[in-house]
Order: C-alpha cells, then sequence, then structure tokens
C-alpha cells in the first residue's frame, strides 16, 4: 500500500487557531503520575484503527522508560469522567516539541472534541517549559500524519494552524485490517 506522510509544524504561538468549543462537556488533565498501563491503553484504543503497531510489543519497562523522561507529556480529555481521546508531547529535543500522538477513541468521534483537544495540546506543547524548569524555550511545535490516519486528521492540523513543510511517499506492507485496540476487536464491533 502507498502512504503518504505530511510533517506539519508551527514555528510561534500566534499560527495557533482555536478550536470550536466540542458538543460535550469536555475535561483536559494532565496525566502527572507517569503509567505504562494508562498510556498503552490510550495508545491500543486510540490508534487500534489506524495502523498504530509500534509500540504495541513494548514492555512495561519500555513505556515506563519513555514517560519518565523530563519533557514527555500526556493530556487526556475526558468526557463525564471517561477517557475519550489524548495528546502526547515530547519536549525532548532542545527547542522543540514533537506531538508524538494525537487523537480520539472511537465513541467519541464527530462531536468536535478533537479540534478542542487539539487546540489544548498545542497551547500546552508551548508552554511545555513552564512546567519543566531547565528545559530550552520551545521555538517549534511540530507533528507528522498519514493517510492512515483518520480522516480529517490533516485538516484539523491546518485549521489549527500547522502547516506542512515535508511530504515523503512509500511503499509500506500492512495487515488486511487494523488491529483494533485488542485481538478479535473487529469481530466484536459487528
Amino acid at each position: 500500500m502507498e502512504i503518504t506522510t505530511w510533517y506539519l509544524e508551527q514555528t510561534e504561538p500566534a499560527q495557533a487557531g482555536g478550536g470550536a468549543a466540542p458538543a460535550v462537556p469536555v475535561e483536559i488533565k494532565r496525566a502527572e503520575v507517569p503509567s505504562p498501563e494508562l498510556n498503552r491503553f490510550l495508545y491500543a484504543s486510540v490508534g487500534g484503527d489506524w495502523f498504530w503497531t509500534d509500540r504495541l510489543a513494548w514492555s512495561r519497562q519500555q513505556w515506563q522508560e519513555y514517560l519518565d523522561r523530563p519533557g514527555v507529556e500526556t493530556w487526556v480529555g475526558y468526557v463525564r469522567g471517561t477517557p475519550a481521546g489524548y495528546v502526547e508531547l515530547d519536549g525532548t529535543r532542545p527547542g522543540a516539541v514533537e506531538i508524538v500522538y494525537f487523537g480520539l477513541l472511537p465513541q467519541f468521534t464527530g462531536r468536535r472534541i478533537g479540534g478542542w483537544l487539539l487546540t489544548t495540546g498545542l497551547e500546552r506543547a508551548w508552554s511545555l517549559g513552564e512546567r519543566w524548569p531547565g528545559l530550552p524555550a520551545v521555538g517549534r511545535v511540530w507533528l507528522h500524519t498519514c493517510t492512515l490516519d483518520g480522516p480529517a486528521a490533516l485538516a484539523n492540523y491546518q485549521a489549527r494552524g500547522l502547516r506542512i513543510y515535508r511530504t515523503e511517499t512509500e511503499t509500506v506492507e500492512l495487515p488486511e485490517q487494523a488491529p483494533g485496540p485488542w485481538p478479535g476487536a473487529y469481530r466484536d464491533r459487528s
């Protein structure tokens, strides 16, 4: 399958465009205690439909080591106490913050939560240095998305003020179906 990947960035906070208020109340909180179980749950639940597989084989120790690094943050959007989506930030490279993962659990799409959560994630990326004394000031926020991600992903990123700076196309082999959030999830959705 041919996959196109777009790399997008902002180089100043003023480039961020706001998302419309969500259709349901959303509370966005930082997961201040690094939790491999939480992050793996979010990764598998959000990315299962989009072929996110890179981290599925990570051990608990690998998750813990990744999450314990200064400048790595997870922001979770909750609807009535239930996780609806998340933004994972990696500010470990001097002067830059990558939005490593972003997305919603399937049952929360179509409620204008994504734009709101992404806007908050961008704000938190730009202010990351305030929460991590000793890290250099943020001069760039970036991410990448591809044709495997949700159909609204690229448009959502661009509507929030992220600009494409590089595009790549490659051919990759994929399983016939995305893994879903757990083995057999597609059979369970009928």
